[in-house]
């Protein structure tokens, strides 16, 4: 293969539709091509269908810790958006690049690889790990299996990169998240006689206003994090159906439900408080009426925060290697990060080229400067690397 630079190597990474849930297997293959180009092994890790694949490369000796530069390979829907240009052909100006995943991460992964021929030519004294996943869009579901392979690495990378869309500065916090869906089952009737049913909608109802009024109870009894835009944990009621006509009183209803957290938060503490008045408090009374009455709750996504000290090693080491060398503000949305650093210890900042403020929406794109910036951090990070030391 031809060596390709960033520019080019962010037009085909866009050209793929890796619509989360959807396959990312062209995307992958594409990518593992480039790699063996450059005799670089990688290695994949499927989902269960074997539809979608994580995918782990090491660049350098494998008998020592590395730094690990990770990112995600799913997009979100296009669909809806009001969009000017192909989002799956990429389209550039004099001062951005424009598709869907420009920034949201398909630039930094177009830089990791960028950087490739050089990490090859060189001999590294420290590792570079490429840890490449699917699914994350949906509640960093993928890359939970990556982890469970890389558990039983001998030697795992010791700080981690993961190239979320931060303006390049170093983000150091971002919450955690329990998502789930809920299902009420009552008794059915006609409403004409609604004393002889149990209204599902009604319970269901119940329970969300429980859910929003734990918004308000969390932010009295906990100690507020100011380093967040949202300095508290959330509780979000996102949909909801049930019942199929007025003059029945419903059986079912479903709805889902997110609960984002500090990372100082006890984030099954605060599902437990959900479930608790779900179980003994609404369960138990449609019971007394219909003891065939359910509520059931089913597991969407779940995942940590992340909470890295200014006094660790990661961020001494990115510092030294980042042109822009800033701190962001602590992230509300999540990130692999948490997952890698709490699971396997891998101690990590995220720190991407382009702003969160552009991610998701139609016209996505990264500025030029930014992947300048991030360009210059790889190419920083690899004369490092190539130093007769490790971290």
């Amino acid at each position: 293969m031809t060596q390709l630079n960033g520019e080019q190597l962010l037009g085909k990474l866009i050209a793929y539709d890796t619509t989360s849930t959807t396959s990312n297997l062209e995307l992958i293959d594409f990518v593992r091509n480039y790699l063996d180009d450059f005799s670089v092994h990688s290695k994949l890790v499927y989902n269960d269908d074997k539809s979608c694949a994580n995918l782990f490369a090491t660049i350098g000796p494998d008998d020592v810790a590395g730094v690990m530069l990770s990112g995600h390979t799913d997009v979100v829907p296009t669909s809806g958006q009001n969009w000017h240009s192909d989002p799956y052909q990429m389209k550039a100006d004099d001062e951005a690049f424009y598709g869907r995943g420009a920034c949201d991460m398909k630039g930094f992964l177009a830089c990791v690889l960028a950087g490739v021929p050089q990490m090859a030519s060189h001999k590294l004294a420290t590792p570079l790990h490429l840890a490449f996943s699917y699914d994350e869009e949906i509640g960093c579901v993928g890359v939970k299996k990556l982890i469970d392979a890389m558990s039983g690495f001998e030697v795992k990378p010791k700080i981690g990169l993961i190239g979320e869309p931060t303006d390049m500065a170093m983000v150091l916090g971002h919450k955690g998240k329990a998502a789930f869906q809920v299902e009420v089952i009552g008794s059915s009737c006609h409403s004409a006689y609604i004393n002889r049913g149990v209204n599902a909608v009604e319970y269901a109802a119940e329970l969300i206003a429980f859910i929003h009024k734990m918004n308000a109870e969390v932010q009295q009894r906990q100690q507020l994090d100011n380093t967040y835009t949202v300095p508290y944990s959330t509780f979000h009621v996102g949909n909801i159906k049930g019942g199929t006509a007025l003059n029945i009183v419903p059986k079912q209803c479903q709805f889902e439900f997110e609960i984002r957290n500090l990372p100082q938060d006890d984030l099954d503490s605060l599902v437990h408080e959900v479930k608790h008045f779900a179980q003994d408090v609404l369960l138990a009374d449609m019971r007394q009426r219909f003891e065939g009455s359910q509520i059931s709750f089913s597991s969407i996504s779940n995942y940590p925060g992340l909470s890295t000290s200014r006094n660790s090693e990661v961020v001494a080491y990115t510092q030294s290697i980042n042109p822009v060398n800033e701190f962001g503000d602590n992230a509300s949305f999540g990130t692999e990060a948490g997952l890698f650093d709490q699971q396997l210890g891998i101690n990590s900042v995220v720190c991407g080229p382009g702003s969160i403020d552009q991610a998701h929406k139609p016209d996505e794109f990264v500025s030029r400067k930014q992947m300048q910036f991030c360009n210059q951090m790889i190419e920083k990070l690899i004369n490092r690397c190539t130093e007769d030391f490790s971290i």
